[in-house]
């Protein structure tokens, strides 16, 4: 690595680096590591065109300083043409970077960031940044764009840009059927859809309530609510238990139940696609799977 990108790289160009000079002035000053930094990545660009054929090297903004000299290293050294290609950083709402390092990134990948999650993550954005992220994100027209930022200035309570946002990049990533999922989970999640909760398959149930245990019973003749919890070990033994659902504190496919002696009705408590979805207190949530319906 020194004898090659070493010999190559010169620190005149690598100490005036807007970044280099940031950190040199501040009160921590700069680590060899971080002033290596560069030249690592530079010798990364270097051994992917050389081993791949790579010859495109695109970052965020804020990485220009180490795309260029990723630049400088490959031409050098193999006299090719490469290039590099910045984008406006994305930042959170505070103004923090969104990536791996923070660990706020939103991945394309479903396994990661789901439909649901994603579309959730565009249609929270904010007014001053729904317009940018139209034009960055989508292959909106500008002038509708433009039409759909006036219709927001007239019906804000609608959030018409942010929906039309996460729409657009939902379908763009995870395609229509991503999109329907997304608005599946939104509605059986905030609007307490029964009709979205049938419709629902296991990966999207599992996406949706990631943190929920999931468990699988059989229906007994006469089955009550308080039977369901129980059995679901949702609630504690005793009395606590008992009084968690008169109190309002259990609620079964978005619907509370107050009466533990209720008797679990098919086509209410258990949906037509064999689940019930069982919620104690404000967050915890059990996926229930019946058998031999």
């Amino acid at each position: 690595f020194l004898g090659g990108a070493g010999g190559r790289l010169r620190m005149g160009t690598l100490l005036s680096r807007q970044s280099c000079q940031a950190r040199l002035r501040s009160a921590e000053g700069m680590s060899l590591a971080e002033f290596l930094y560069p030249a690592l990545q530079a010798y990364d660009f270097l051994h992917l065109h050389q081993h791949h054929g790579c010859r495109i090297q695109l970052g965020g903004h804020d990485q220009m300083g180490n795309i260029m000299s990723g630049y400088e290293l490959v031409t050098k050294m193999t006299g090719t043409d490469v290039f590099g290609i910045t984008v406006p950083l994305i930042t959170s709402t505070t103004g923090d970077k969104l990536g791996k390092t923070a660990g706020n990134a939103v991945w394309l990948n479903r396994d990661k960031t789901s439909p649901f999650e994603l579309y959730q993550f565009f249609v929270r954005q904010q007014d001053n940044v729904v317009e940018k992220y139209l034009k960055l994100f989508t292959f909106l027209p500008l002038e509708e764009i433009a039409h759909i930022m006036e219709m927001h200035a007239k019906e804000p309570e609608k959030w018409g840009p942010q929906k039309r946002l996460a729409a657009e990049v939902t379908k763009l990533v995870h395609g229509r059927e991503g999109l329907e999922s997304a608005k599946r989970c939104t509605k059986a999640l905030y609007y307490s859809s029964v009709e979205a909760l049938e419709e629902m398959s296991d990966q999207e149930l599992q996406e949706l309530f990631r943190q929920a245990t999931s468990a699988e019973l059989m229906l007994e003749p006469g089955m009550t609510v308080l039977d369901l919890c129980r059995k679901a070990n949702a609630i504690p033994d005793g009395p606590s238990g008992y009084r968690k659902i008169t109190d309002g504190g259990v609620s079964i496919n978005g619907s509370r139940v107050t009466n533990p002696e209720t008797v679990l009705i098919l086509g209410q408590h258990i949906l037509k696609n064999g689940v019930s979805l069982l919620r104690v207190g404000k967050k915890n949530y059990y996926i229930i799977k019946w058998l031999q319906l």
